[in-house]
């Protein structure tokens, strides 16, 4: 990381160092914001190379054996609609799954509200509801063609400020508000609880939003043989372009480098920085806010699961919880001492639709933030509620509580899975308050990981804005932004 200099710029600017060589640039960590980044800086003509303490790239993106031979399982994530519609992860091969319907919620009558890949047949599904889901739903989907040509403007324009409100909204305050019954009441809950907040906290409901937008917009798929697959993409295109991958390759100190990118949680860059970080900035950082952990579980399956309500086998996502109060109480319990006796549960059904993977599940719930409880049989209740006999088909089963998770993943610190809690207070400013969130107060150093905007999910946006800060650091001028139209 060199010193200031007006030589030093006007040869960024050219794309070269003092040396005459292209500028050198480490990314710390393989997770889909370190990959992204690391393509965005090497398709710019950057010498690059990421360093991942792992023995494979992937962070999040990780799948293996867990049970039992045969059986491959998503470690961390599983469904990816935000990696469809993303601009930075735009121009990797990968070849997904889309269910019949992107996701199911189950109630207590044997009957289940759907997530459609039509906006119009989930509005029919809701009733008397339908009207006021699409006033709520639709504006965002008409949007979608300007949103994903990063038309702003336009998008904005057809979204509408009454609209744009709600999107900052708690997802029980909006749901009770927008609704009158308990079917689109529980399906807009089950969206809003994978925002990690309480439902009655702020912008809640706007992560449910962008959810159901997806789900109209590109579905909610899946990489066929794992999440693995995406990660592997991604780490090819980046070989493509020149770049270097060093797994088993841990850091415990800044590397020497023009540019530093770090993939990591605000306390692990305070941990490799040092002393060097400035007293201020550092102290920001370790007062960043961790959200609840999450406790999941892998099943291997005898046969699918057998859902009373017939129409959620249909669904790659379910969402267990039934009614709104009893999600909103879940997702509380979260940010308490104590976890839910009947916790919302998130869970997959890769196997169903993807055979290459065998017969496999995954689930998780909310839990406080470094909880040692044993969900297991919790979880396993919810499931046998909206599917009995869902235990005797369970041949083997895989826990990870929130500490295996941070076991596996430094970044998932306390089990928290968007790696800081994501309400309005630390939303748009993580991890410190700065203009540029990316840019640290040390020449050359940016953070990349999930704790800067837009925050959590598999998108690579972090990562993908961050090097372009990075390159417009340099005086380099980033290549023209990839867009989507899946």
């Amino acid at each position: 990381m060199g010193g200031p200099g007006d030589h030093r710029r006007d040869q960024h600017r050219a794309g070269l160092t003092l040396s005459g060589r292209p500028p050198r640039a480490v990314v710390i960590g393989s997770g889909p914001n370190g990959l992204a980044a690391a393509i965005e800086l090497a398709r710019a003509g950057v010498r690059v190379e990421v360093r991942e303490a792992a023995a494979v790239v992937g962070g999040g993106l990780r799948s293996t054996e867990l049970t039992l031979p045969g059986f491959v399982h998503d470690v961390c994530s599983a469904i990816h609609p935000l990696a469809v519609a993303s601009p930075a992860l735009a121009d990797v091969e990968v070849e997904w799954v889309h269910p019949d319907a992107p996701a199911a919620h189950p109630l207590d009558d044997g009957s289940a509200v759907m997530l459609e890949r039509s906006l119009e047949e989930t509005a029919a599904g809701l009733g008397a509801d339908g009207s006021a889901y699409r006033a709520l739903v639709g504006p965002f989907v008409r949007a979608w063609p300007d949103l994903v040509r990063l038309r702003a403007g336009a998008a904005l324009r057809t979204v509408g400020p009454r609209s744009l409100l709600a999107g900052l909204a708690g997802a029980r305050p909006l749901a009770e508000r927008r609704f009158r019954h308990e079917r689109a009441r529980a399906l807009f809950a089950g969206q809003g609880a994978h925002s990690l907040l309480p439902l009655e906290r702020r912008p809640s409901g706007g992560v449910a939003l962008v959810l159901l937008v997806l789900g109209h917009a590109v579905g909610w798929p899946f990489p066929r043989g794992g999440a693995q697959r995406l990660a592997d993409a991604l780490a090819a295109r980046f070989l493509e372009l020149g770049g270097e991958v060093r797994t088993g390759s841990p850091v415990d100190e800044l590397p020497r480098a023009d540019l530093v990118l770090a993939d990591l949680a605000p306390r692990e860059l305070v941990r490799i920085a040092g002393d060097r970080l400035p007293g201020r900035y550092a102290r920001a950082l370790t007062r960043y806010r961790h959200g609840p952990g999450a406790f999941k579980l892998d099943w291997a399956l005898s046969a699918p699961i057998p859902w009373r309500a017939a129409e959620a086998a249909r669904a790659g996502t379910v969402h267990l919880g039934g009614s709104l109060e009893e999600i909103a109480d879940s997702e509380r319990r979260a940010w308490s001492d104590a976890p839910a006796e009947r916790p919302f549960v998130l869970l997959a059904q890769q196997g169903r639709f993807d055979p290459t993977r065998g017969q496999t599940a995954w689930a998780y719930c909310h839990v406080p933030n470094g909880c040692a409880v044993d969900m297991t049989e919790r979880i396993e209740a919810q499931v046998e509620r909206f599917a009995p006999g869902f235990r005797a088909r369970v041949l083997a089963r895989h826990a990870m509580g929130p500490a295996a998770l941070q076991a596996h993943n430094r970044n998932l610190v306390g089990g928290d899975l968007n790696n800081g809690a994501m309400d309005l207070g630390q939303l748009f400013f993580r991890p410190a308050r700065r203009l540029v969130p990316y840019r640290t107060p040390l020449r050359g150093l940016y953070l990349c990981s999930a704790a800067t905007p837009p925050g959590g999910g598999v998108h690579g946006l972090c990562g993908f804005a961050a090097a372009r800060v990075a390159l417009g650091d340099l005086g380099i001028t980033a290549p023209s932004p990839r867009t989507t139209t899946s």
